[in-house]
């Protein structure tokens, strides 16, 4: 599985920001498809991941973002709304096979105050 990554970019405090993660390869084996964030300095940590259908949050994001995933083009998207400066990170799209982790080359979403 190869996942490609983009939407990252500058924004001020209170605006917004729609990432995409296309998959591909051997995307049907695909079960578990989300997004994870590490700061300078600090551990890589979960934002959001979806499940067929059902979604899950970090509870500093929950209200703001919202994690959604289209099976037929395999790409899942995550919609950051009220962005705020401590959103700062470099997000990593994941997905999970039975077997297997996966994961993006990353991509730099910056929150300026």
């Amino acid at each position: 599985v190869q996942l490609q990554a983009s939407g990252g970019g500058l924004v001020q405090a209170g605006g917004s920001l729609r990432l995409s993660c296309a998959a591909s390869g051997s995307s049907l084996s695909i079960i578990v498809m989300g997004w994870y964030r590490q700061a300078p300095g600090k551990q890589r940590e979960l934002v959001a991941d979806i499940v067929r259908g059902d979604t899950n949050y970090a509870n500093s994001v929950k209200g703001r973002f919202t994690i959604s995933r289209d099976p037929a083009k395999d790409t899942v998207f995550l919609q950051m709304n009220s962005l705020k400066p401590e959103d700062t990170a470099v997000y990593y799209c994941n997905a999970c096979t039975r077997i297997d982790a996966y994961w993006g080359q990353g991509t730099l979403v910056t929150v300026s105050s």
